[in-house]
């Protein structure tokens, strides 16, 4: 099994280090870097400066995006389950069985336009997505498990599970156990 980080937007320029405003655009490039994938922001001037990044070793995807600054006032602890929230604690599970309830909670949390497809490619014969959750700007990178019709009842039993009140995701007992890897990427 893979280790993975989380990787959130940088609220500086990592080339020239200047800190973002708000409202100020920016540009990500993803790269891979071995065994993980590396985001990378940057201004738009050293953007310019940089020149054309997809022809660097191990280029995955760019995309802009335009800075968000954190709130004043920090955000109540207490908060109740989300998608989102029940995302985050499968991928740091980093539990292969469950690739396929975090694929579908990816797809609800994209449906409801929570996260963004910034990218998809392939990696041994496998489809991955780039997703990115444009608030925070963190990424998260989940593969398509290439679920089956009959697989799917099991998969919306485990994604119901989840999303219920008090059930840690090491409680659950899905039955599908693909070969795939689900990651987040922060800094």
């Amino acid at each position: 099994m893979n280790e993975w980080n989380i990787q959130s937007r940088a609220h500086a320029c990592e080339a020239c280090t200047q800190p973002f405003a708000d409202k100020q655009p920016y540009h990500t490039i993803l790269s891979d870097e071995g065994k993980e994938l590396r985001r990378s922001d940057i201004c738009e001037p050293c953007a310019q400066k940089n020149g054309d990044t997809r022809s660097r070793p191990g280029f995955i995807s760019q995309w802009n995006g335009t800075y968000e600054a954190p709130p004043a006032h920090p955000v109540d602890a207490i908060q109740k389950e989300t998608a989102e929230t029940v995302l985050r604690k499968v991928i740091l599970e980093n539990d292969p069985r469950f690739a396929p309830a975090a694929y579908i909670l990816a797809v609800m949390l994209e449906r409801k336009r929570i996260l963004k497809v910034k990218e998809q490619f392939q990696r041994d014969g496998q489809r991955i997505f780039i997703y990115e959750q444009p608030k925070t700007g963190d990424i998260f990178t989940i593969a398509d498990p290439n679920l089956r019709l009959d697989q799917l009842e099991q998969v919306q039993r485990d994604v119901a599970m989840l999303l219920e009140p008090s059930v840690a995701p090491v409680a659950a007992e899905p039955s599908i156990e693909p070969e795939t890897e689900i990651a987040v990427v922060e800094k």
